[in-house]
């Protein structure tokens, strides 16, 4: 690590932080059952920040994020000097000895939380997974920075039981944006765009029978292959998801129209409107007839 005489306190011209009292982690953030997954406990952004230089050889109780948006800078764990450029950004895990600082012809301008909570080990465990060398690689997004400004924002004002629920849900969505960018960013990757197709289609034709290898044939993939990715991108079989568009139309049938059962069955391409009911009673837990007399109003 660099020498401890070459630290450089805080001090940025344009700089923001906040600390969250620790009284108020430790009575409401890490008990509330809305917060105590995930809470930031300090938050800040530092512009071209000269000469910034932090090193803990024993690490901190917080889990660290940083974000550069411009300029460079470094950071060093477990013995490794990581170099950071424009539009990635670095998680240190709780804990963890480290050390960082800004480079010193280019110093990077930088959004940094601390954040804790009981499912933050497995948060940080996902997001370094999901990257390489521990810092991943962020297209800019303004949407992603008004996140940060708005959690910002809304601690300056103070530290109301809603607005720290408010700003911690946030969050939940600034860690979404990390970890699934392409979704964030509305960008599909090739595999996701033949399975949008075959969503699609699906919608298309909910009132139809379709079998696996035509859903396959619209995709462009062979059978196996669609097979495999579409349950990797959505939790579910293609035989299942279309069968759970169907119900999801059903339950719109039952709640707004006067349809029997027999009819949305045939409309949803089901033949057997005893099969219809076993399917949506499986997927439901409740019968069509008793789903529509619990849910319906007029």
């Amino acid at each position: 690590m660099k020498s401890k005489n070459e630290k450089i306190k805080h001090g940025f011209k344009g700089q923001k932080m906040v600390v969250l009292p620790r009284k108020i982690i430790s009575k409401f953030l890490s008990t509330d059952p809305l917060t105590q997954g995930v809470y930031i406990t300090d938050i800040g952004y530092y512009p071209r920040a000269v000469n910034h230089y932090v090193e803990r050889p024993k690490g901190i109780g917080q889990n660290i994020l940083i974000y550069c948006v411009e300029g460079y800078g470094w950071v060093e764990i477990n013995g490794k000097e990581i170099s950071i450029e424009p539009c990635q950004y670095i998680t240190i895990p709780v804990n963890e000895p480290h050390a960082y600082g800004a480079d010193k012809t280019d110093a990077w301008t930088i959004y940094w939380v601390h954040f804790n909570g009981n499912l933050t080990d497995y948060i940080v465990n996902l997001i370094i997974k999901h990257s390489k060398d521990y810092k991943p690689y962020l297209a800019y997004n303004e949407n992603r920075i008004k996140l940060f400004e708005e959690i910002y924002a809304q601690l300056e004002r103070g530290y109301s039981d809603d607005t720290l629920r408010y700003v911690n849900m946030i969050f939940y969505h600034f860690l979404s944006s990390l970890l699934y960018e392409e979704r964030f960013n509305g960008i599909e990757t090739g595999k996701e765009d033949a399975i949008s197709t075959a969503i699609e289609v699906m919608k298309n034709k909910l009132n139809e029978v379709l079998s696996l290898n035509e859903l396959a044939c619209v995709s462009n993939l062979s059978t196996s292959h669609f097979s495999t990715v579409f349950k990797k991108e959505t939790g579910y079989s293609p035989i299942d998801y279309f069968n759970h568009l169907k119900i999801q139309k059903a339950c719109q049938h039952l709640l707004f129209t006067d349809m029997s059962i027999k009819e949305i069955s045939f409309s949803l391409g089901v033949e057997d409107q005893y099969y219809f009911s076993r399917m949506f009673t499986k997927l439901m837990n409740v019968p069509p007839k008793e789903y529509r007399k619990r849910n319906k109003t007029h």
